[in-house]
Order: structure tokens, then C-alpha cells, then sequence
């Protein structure tokens, strides 16, 4: 499976084409759909922390997926995020996307948006592991193992 090419900004309001511009060689992303979504992908982000300062090369991205509006709105949802995240790198690591979420969803095989979903992505748009609402102990233990052998396989 492949991430699709998409564009989008950051809350530091760069432009990003992804799956090109994401900046590790392995890639956490998680997608979140709507607001009421930001308490699982909050539980994912300790373990995003521990994991970059763990594997060089591995970076870590929230990115809501929002379905496509007037560059008004735009502007509006995303300086109510932006004030919302006092932390540079978490802005940084925050990348919008307005798009036709229909496609997006089918292209990743995600059937509906009512929970979110994590993907470990290469920047040529593999993906190699997928998973789907709060992150559990097991998923976590899977994550860390499925890296730790990546990691083992390049040295």
C-alpha cells in the first residue's frame, strides 16, 4: 500500500508535499479526522517522543484530515490549532490537509473516519505498518518490535 501524494502546511504554515517531504527514513503518521479525535492521537505521542530519540531516522507527524473548505475557513481552523500548541516542534510536526477525504480514505483502505490511524511511511509513500484507534500496550510492543528489527537489518 501506498500513501497518496498530497499537499499540505504545517502550523509554522510551511508547505509540504508528502510523502516526499517528510523528513525520516520511517515515518509515524497519524491521521485524525475530526477534533473529537485529538484525545487518542494524544495517546500516541509519548511513545512518538521516546521512539525519535530512540531511532535515528524516525520522525514522527499528526495530521488532521479535514474535508476540503474555502481558504477562509482554512485560515480560521488552523490559527485555532495553532493557538492551541504552544510548542514549536509539535506545529512543526502538525500538517493540515484539506482535501476530498472520500479518495484519501479508499487509497489507504480505511473504511470510515471515526477513529484514527497510524502509519509507519517511508518517504517514497510505503507504507509497511498500520494501525488503528488509542494506541494499546500491544501496538506499542508491536511498533517498537517491528523498528527495533528494521534497525538491526541496516547496521
Amino acid at each position: 500500500m501506498l500513501f497518496p501524494t498530497v499537499s499540505g502546511s504545517n502550523l509554522e504554515r510551511r508547505r509540504m508535499n508528502l510523502p516526499g517531504d517528510f523528513e525520516g527514513t520511517l515515518n509515524l503518521v497519524i491521521l485524525a479526522f475530526w477534533q473529537r479525535h485529538q484525545v487518542l492521537v494524544d495517546t500516541w505521542m509519548p511513545l512518538a517522543t521516546d521512539l525519535e530519540q530512540k531511532y535515528p531516522g524516525f520522525a514522527a507527524y499528526e495530521l488532521p484530515v479535514i474535508q476540503s473548505r474555502s481558504r477562509l475557513s482554512q485560515r480560521f481552523i488552523d490559527s485555532g490549532m495553532r493557538a492551541g500548541i504552544s510548542d514549536k516542534r509539535v506545529r512543526e510536526r502538525t500538517i493540515t490537509l484539506y482535501l476530498d477525504k472520500p479518495p484519501f480514505l479508499e487509497s489507504l483502505d480505511i473504511g470510515d473516519d471515526g477513529t484514527i490511524y497510524a502509519m509507519l511511511v517511508d518517504q517514497t509513500g510505503e507504507v509497511f505498518w498500520r494501525a488503528a484507534g488509542s494506541l494499546e500496550e500491544a501496538t506499542a510492543s508491536e511498533l517498537e518490535a517491528f523498528l527495533s528489527d528494521r534497525h538491526r537489518s541496516e547496521e
